[in-house]
Parts: C-alpha cells; sequence; structure tokens
C-alpha cells in the first residue's frame, strides 16, 4: 500500500475528497495510488499540503497496510 493511500484512509477521505483538496482528478490519484503511475512534482506538492506531509516524495512509498 502506498503511504498515499493510508494517509487518505487514515483521516477518512474518498479518493473524490482528497482530490478535490489537492486540486487533482480523482481517477488519476486512483492511477497512482496503485503505482500504474505517478503525478508530476506540482501534483505531488499539492498532495503533500493536502496531507499535511513535509517530504513529498515520501507519499509514493510502499508502506504495511
Amino acid at each position: 500500500m502506498k503511504r498515499l493511500t493510508k494517509l487518505r484512509n487514515d483521516r477518512g477521505w474518498t479518493r473524490a475528497a482528497l482530490a478535490a483538496e489537492a486540486d487533482v482528478h480523482p481517477s488519476d490519484l486512483g492511477k497512482w495510488e496503485s503505482g500504474r503511475s505517478t503525478p508530476y512534482p506540482g501534483q505531488l506538492e499539492r498532495l503533500a499540503k493536502a496531507l499535511d506531509v513535509k517530504r513529498p516524495k515520501r507519499l509514493l512509498d510502499e508502506v504495511e497496510a
């Protein structure tokens, strides 16, 4: 599981809610969470800001569920 998914789930947010908060498309968020693609740097920064993460690149790290 990506840290991105874990943090979203920990907050009780849907993909749509996080996507709206970070100004990204929900389907793109699904691709990033599954590892099928990666966000552009600006998108990653917006996700990090929405999730209050200091190191944006860590959002794409694998973590245990």
